[in-house]
């Protein structure tokens, strides 16, 4: 009866490892088909998704890529990259994703809404690229936000009050965009110089 309890037991052990690491490969697929997604909405004249192996079981090894010991994506790191094409919602599923960095490339069309999913975003860096419409309301759930770069896009609209209330948002740019409204100078915005409100001749 022991030898078979402790037979039973190390079954069990098995069976909750192989339980563990199909969860943990399930998640990171999720995460590699969310970049997936967005890697076919962009043009990449630079070769910077080359590393990007969709047949690979996780996209940790991929160039521009950072993962936590869970194999889950933290980072994507792709600013100064020459890309151009539009943002997908798909990005709002990489449920650890605490740095998106896309500034400086030639990025259009709107801000996903879905981007206001990503709860564990401490820095979202959109400057200088071409998006327009207005900037989403959602972007105000996030809660552990603490920078926020906007700058130098077509942006339209006022910055919505979500955002105003947020009172983490260490560093915040959202000047040099097309956006209407008076410039916000109490909460989390007291801190901030007006040049990063503006727009600059």
């Amino acid at each position: 009866m022991v030898i078979a309890g402790d037979v039973a037991t190390g079954i069990l052990v098995v069976a909750l490892s192989a339980a563990f690491l199909l969860s943990s490969l399930v998640s990171s697929n999720s995460d590699a088909d969310a970049l997936a997604v967005f890697r076919q909405s962009l043009s990449d004249p630079g070769g910077k998704f080359d590393s990007w192996d969709p047949t690979l079981d996780t996209p940790c090894t991929w160039f521009h890529i950072t993962c936590n010991q869970e194999n889950r994506v933290t980072r994507v790191d792709l600013g100064h990259s020459n890309l151009s094409g539009h943002l997908v919602p798909e990005l709002g599923n990489i449920e650890f994703l605490q740095f998106l960095e896309l500034h400086h490339n030639n990025i259009q069309g709107t801000i996903p809404v879905e981007l206001g999913n990503l709860k564990n975003l401490v820095d979202l860096s959109l400057n200088h690229n071409s998006f327009s419409g207005v900037i989403p309301p959602t972007l105000g759930n996030l809660k552990n936000l603490l920078s926020l770069r906007l700058n130098d896009n077509h942006l339209t609209g006022h910055v919505p009050r979500a955002i105003l209330e947020n009172h983490n948002i260490k560093v915040l740019n959202v000047s040099n965009n097309d956006l209407s409204g008076p410039i916000p100078t109490t909460g989390p915005f007291e801190p901030f110089s007006l040049n990063n409100l503006e727009k600059r001749d």
